[in-house]
Formats: C-alpha cells, structure tokens, sequence
C-alpha cells in the first residue's frame, strides 16, 4: 500500500506539512519539526489530541 499520507516538508522559515493525498499544504508554517502532530495525523487521527498538537506549536511561534 501507500506511504505516509501527511509528511513534513522543509520550506524557507521551517516546516510545513505536505498532504500526500490531496497534493496541498495543511495547517501553518511551524520554526521545529511537528513530529508528533504528524504521528498523529498519521495514526489515530483523534481530533481531540490534534488540536491541542495545534495549540501547543502556534504556542512555540510566539
């Protein structure tokens, strides 16, 4: 089968995660690798644990 659906993408200014599947960005430009919200999108997918993933790295662009 395929591989991994989102991926992050190194961009100018960080990272950006990749949707495999529909070919676009998802989500905002983040300064340190979203290792863990991309396991969970990946995974899981609990919406609950990604949006406090979310909050946790806007966070960490302040």
């Amino acid at each position: 089968m395929g591989g991994r659906r989102y991926v992050a993408r190194g961009v100018p200014g960080g990272y950006r995660i990749w949707d495999n599947h529909g070919r676009r960005f998802w989500g905002d430009l983040y300064e340190l690798c979203p290792d863990d919200l991309l396991t969970e999108l990946n995974g899981r997918k609990d919406p609950a644990r990604i949006t406090d993933l979310l909050r946790r790295y806007r966070a960490l662009k302040r």
